[in-house]
């Protein structure tokens, strides 16, 4: 029986996502190496992102640790510096099984995102052949396209109040899979940084989740790795996927960990 586009792809978050289940995620900021892939599925994570907002990984790095993290089960998504197609495009092309846009606070601006990250008739990406995604296979245009359309994961990032304010008019577009509240920035927006417990963070999340549930679109916390208490308290309203933190905070976690507990034993 031939293969079909749909039976060589798969997305293992899209899957856990539909079952309603809660995704765990990494962001890779500090290693080049596609090591991070296996280390990250070994320790558990459903997903990893390379994040290219505040990282300075290069594309070919991108690449590699993506299609790394598909040959063995756990799906690579890439934050882009910035929502345009050039970005959008090149990372999903070179391996990424979704896109995380930053910044995201208005219909246009998540429309403009959608064109770019997931083919017609949902958006408007250009097609590209022999992709890592399907073994570098080729298959018949339209049975590709769709395939990439289901498996493509596009999340949002809501960092500012008038994101959280146009919350149900953004999930509400077809192509737009999930919401990544950044907490760190949406606090400093409201004029409380780093207060993760102040009631008008709680009442964006409450509000959020309330616009994902309306559109059948899913909802993720971003930003509080310092902060599990709160963490718990959002996936019992709803959320469905956690970004818990970088490669590099839990080097230098644990790596800051063992340098006490030597001092510890020498005192």
């Amino acid at each position: 029986m031939r293969l079909s586009a749909s039976d060589v792809l798969r997305n293992n978050v899209r899957e856990k996502l539909r079952r309603g289940e809660v995704v765990s995620s990494m962001a890779v900021r500090l290693v080049r190496g596609i090591e991070i892939a296996r280390i990250a599925k070994t320790a558990g994570f459903d997903s990893l992102y390379v994040d290219l907002e505040h990282g300075s990984l290069s594309l070919e790095s991108t690449a590699q640790i993506c299609m790394a993290a598909v040959s063995i089960g756990i799906a690579p998504f890439v934050r882009v510096p910035a929502s345009s197609p050039e970005w959008i495009a090149r990372v999903l092309d070179g391996g990424a099984l979704g896109v995380i846009a930053p910044h995201i606070a208005s219909v246009e601006q998540a429309r403009a995102v959608v064109a770019a990250a997931k083919f017609a008739p949902i958006g408007q990406r250009s097609i590209a052949g022999g992709l890592p995604h399907l073994g570098y296979r080729s298959f018949p245009v339209d049975e590709t396209m769709a395939a990439m359309n289901d498996a493509t994961l596009v999340m949002l990032q809501f960092e500012d109040m008038a994101a959280i304010e146009n919350a149900d008019a953004i999930m509400a577009l077809e192509g737009v899979d999930m919401v990544m509240v950044g907490f760190s920035d949406l606090s400093a927006d409201m004029g409380i940084p780093g207060e993760y417990g102040h009631p008008r963070i709680r009442e964006a999340m409450v509000h959020t989740v309330a616009a994902c549930r309306r559109h059948g679109k899913y909802a993720g916390v971003g930003g509080l790795a310092s902060r599990p208490d709160i963490v718990a308290d959002f996936v019992k309203l709803g959320a469905r996927y956690v970004s818990t933190g970088t490669d590099l905070a839990f080097l230098l976690s644990e790596a800051s960990a063992r340098a006490l507990q030597v001092a510890a034993i020498a005192r």
